[in-house]
Order: structure tokens, then sequence, then C-alpha cells
């Protein structure tokens, strides 16, 4: 994930480009969420490490709404509520912008039915 930085072509609009963006942007979707995975379910689990891919792959991907579940999912472990909100604002607000529905997420991770991590 380290070597993910920014918008693909610099954001640049080539016509060309659009089914190569479209891939990397489902490759980086893809490995962020079996890294958070990984990070979570491991015997030790390293939420900050997995929050912090997650974090690192939404500055490129900003509407994957797997990502903001695996995030959500993740704060709501910690237990620390400031988190979860400015987690939930952040997805409520892009579900706005690109017509995205995360509300099941939200409404699970509001009522306790996401379970707190485990540290070994």
């Amino acid at each position: 994930m380290a070597l993910v930085r920014g918008w693909p072509f610099e954001g640049r609009t080539l016509p060309w480009a659009d089914p190569v963006i479209q891939e990397m942007h489902s490759r980086i979707t893809d490995t962020t969420h079996t890294l958070a995975r990984w990070h979570t379910r491991s015997k030790n689990p390293d939420l900050d490490a997995a929050r912090h891919t997650i974090q690192h792959a939404l500055d490129v991907e900003e509407t994957s709404e797997v990502l903001y579940r695996d995030l959500l999912h993740i704060e709501a472990a910690t237990g620390n509520h400031a988190p979860v909100r400015k987690v939930i604002a952040r997805a409520q607000h892009i579900a706005r912008t690109y017509d995205i529905t995360t509300e099941t997420t939200i409404n699970e991770v509001l009522t306790g039915a996401v379970p707190r991590a485990t540290r070994a």
C-alpha cells in the first residue's frame, strides 16, 4: 500500500485510461479490504494498521463502500465513539454525493451489533 499515492494518472482525463483506472481502483480496494481483514482477524489484531491502510486507500478511492464498512467495524471495535461518528459523517457525505447506501452498516455500529475486538 505504500506504493499507492494519489489518483491514477494524476487526475488527468485520458479516455483510453478509464478502464485502467477502474482496474487500479478495484485492485486497491480489494487489496486494502484483504489487508484490513487480515489485521483485524489475526491472533493479535492490529487495529491501527488496519485503520491506516483503509484511510490511505480512501484517499485514492473515496467512494468504496466496502472500505467505509471496514473502517466502521474497526472504529466500533475500539469502543471509541468519536471516530465512529466521524466515519459515519464522512460515509454519509459520500453516500449523499455519489448516491451510495451505507445505512445498514451504520445502524449495526450504532446499535452495538458489531463485536468489540479482543486482544490476546
